[in-house]
């Protein structure tokens, strides 16, 4: 009986460690795809020497963090630009997309799947075809190589995600306190700042989070229009890996990419699985 016990338990083991030998291939390969890039950019930052057909650098050090952090760098003066940029980027976007979030948050708003979708058409083109032609209109204007183009241009799609997200913050407030407050003798104007608003206030600040990465990582449109006046730190890291200095360039991604970590943290504490499900409502 105890050699049919053994038997049974070890056929079990087996068992599992034959269902479990997929996953873990399956984990560490997911794991690879989604770590790899970031490893072996970080790897990159910290190499000195680094040819083929060596797997790892021949040669580590900190130079290349030196010059970019050197008072004769363009890092500071394209990372103090882009944050510039996205900052008004979000002071734009977000003036238009309070008062329309607030009106498109209402049902019974006149063609209202309309002008939701409008905000949506700029995510429905290439965006190579879209910023050629805005650079060709915006020449005619003088906005080409200027501040206020490149801001115009990343808030064309930055519109989209302030837009949405503020619909589903306007979307998802408590109407029981609004009516409340209508009936106590408040007028609209007071309602809107002292009740609507404060309830939609995470949505909106998660909306304008997203507008300032968006900004922030826009290449595209900032190359179209605003080079090769306006530098900012996509661009620069473009030029860095055109021009084989893959260092300069992991370390310029690194800058871009800790903004990112880090908001994306603090959007999960604004953002509730309630108001997610009242975008596009």
């Amino acid at each position: 009986m105890r050699s049919l016990t053994r038997a049974n338990t070890f056929r079990f083991s087996n068992l599992i460690r034959l269902d479990a030998f997929p996953q873990l291939v399956f984990v560490i390969c997911l794991a690879l795809i989604m770590f790899g890039p970031i490893i072996n950019l970080l790897i990159w930052t910290v190499a000195e020497v680094w040819y083929f057909p060596y797997t790892l650098p021949s040669q580590w050090g900190l130079k290349y963090w030196d010059q970019v952090f050197s008072p004769y760098s363009d890092v500071s003066g394209s990372l103090t630009t882009s944050i510039l940029i996205a900052l008004t980027t979000v002071a734009v976007c977000l003036s238009v997309s309070i008062p329309a979030g607030y009106a498109l948050s209402k049902q019974q708003m006149p063609f209202r799947i309309f002008w939701m979708l409008l905000f949506l058409i700029p995510q429905a083109f290439p965006n190579l075809t879209v910023y050629m032609n805005i650079a060709r209109i915006f020449y005619d204007f003088g906005l080409n190589g200027t501040f206020l183009g490149v801001v115009l241009v990343h808030s064309v799609h930055g519109l989209m995600f302030s837009v949405w997200i503020s619909v589903a913050a306007f979307s998802g407030i408590d109407p029981l306190m609004v009516r409340a407050s209508r009936n106590l003798g408040a007028g609209p104007v007071y309602t809107f700042f002292h009740i609507t608003l404060p309830q939609a206030t995470p949505g909106i600040v998660a909306s304008g989070i997203f507008v300032f990465l968006e900004s922030l990582d826009e290449f595209t449109g900032t190359f179209f229009v605003g080079a090769p006046e306006i530098s900012t730190l996509p661009l620069l890291l473009y030029t860095a890996s055109m021009e084989g200095n893959y260092q300069i360039a992991s370390i310029t991604a690194l800058i871009l990419l800790v903004p990112s970590i880090l908001f994306m943290f603090i959007i999960s504490r604004f953002i509730s699985p309630e108001m997610l499900s009242k975008i596009g409502r």
